[in-house]
């Protein structure tokens, strides 16, 4: 199938696929409310498909890329599912120890998008780790909509306690050079914003469209915070004004971007929701936080 963009979309339907990726909407009551907006021989199922991550068409930096290294360790989290797993990248090249960068995934766990993250950071000059918060329940289990199943089985207590450990685990990493960030999309932007609460030694945090912290746990946060959001997000947008207030009042250093014309997602190569300047965009200003803040 042709690759797709957002705009060939009905502005209802990709609302309707953002109520089904976030457990609001189901599939079949996505295929029947889609119906009504089929055109031709583009209907309900076949916007569901085109709309669905396509992880072939976008790699940008391959596991076996010559610059990097690219494992899956376990690491222990005492206080939630106890013993946990992950994907960790690194410069190939590396003689010394490094910063390092936590990548948390969306709400469909470990899957080849936020890999290819993780890489990313690698191959810029990261110690990336990547944990995946279905562990508990077997890991990424191949698809995406059974991940999502999965998800929503998820003990959140225990699974914020997976991701503060992975950040631990980094810590006693000895390639660890001293100051950690954290970088997360949807579901996991929502968790950098609670690492930067839990942790205060966390140095830096991007969040991208992700909930915000509860406005009385923001004195927590001595992160700096490089926040994105897309301009179609109701959902998230909606919290801001709050969190904007309450990192104002509390003297956090952040900056957030607005990004025009795009949509929940649009970092995810893998969809149609993917918009190619904002997510450069947006990227290059994370890495310019992580530049800024984990290396001095």
């Amino acid at each position: 199938m042709e690759r797709k963009k957002a705009d060939d979309f009905p502005p209802e339907v990709l609302k309707l696929f953002d109520g089904y990726v976030h457990g609001a909407v189901t599939r079949r009551d996505f295929l029947d409310r889609a119906a009504k907006y089929a055109v031709g021989g583009f209907g309900a199922a076949a916007m569901l498909e085109a709309l669905s991550p396509n992880f072939a068409l976008a790699q940008q930096v391959k596991a076996d890329d010559p610059r990097i290294t690219v494992e899956y360790v376990s690491y222990l989290s005492p206080a939630g599912s106890g013993k946990m797993r992950g994907y960790l990248a690194r410069p190939a090249a590396a003689q010394g120890k490094l910063p390092a960068v936590v990548v948390i995934h969306e709400n469909r766990g470990l899957n080849p998008y936020i890999e290819d993250v993780a890489r990313r950071l690698a191959a810029a000059g990261y110690l990336a780790f990547a944990p995946d918060a279905l562990t508990p329940l077997g890991g990424y289990p191949g698809t995406e909509d059974a991940a999502r199943t999965l998800f929503a089985k998820l003990d959140g207590a225990r699974t914020t306690e997976d991701m503060v450990a992975a950040v631990d685990y980094v810590k006693l990493r000895p390639d660890f050079k001293g100051k950690v960030g954290a970088v997360g999309f949807c579901w996991g932007g929502g968790m950098v914003n609670t690492l930067a609460v839990r942790i205060p030694d966390l140095a830096a945090g991007a969040p991208y469209y992700g909930a915000a912290a509860k406005a009385e746990d923001v004195p927590k946060i001595k992160a700096a915070l490089m926040i994105h959001f897309a301009s179609t997000d109701e959902r998230i947008n909606a919290m801001w004004p709050a969190y904007e207030a309450a990192l104002k009042a509390n003297k956090v250093k952040y900056e957030a971007h607005v990004y025009p014309n795009t949509q929940h997602g649009f970092h995810n190569d893998t969809t149609p929701r993917y918009d190619d300047a904002a997510a450069k965009l947006s990227w290059s200003r994370t890495l310019a936080l992580f530049k800024a803040t984990l290396w001095t």
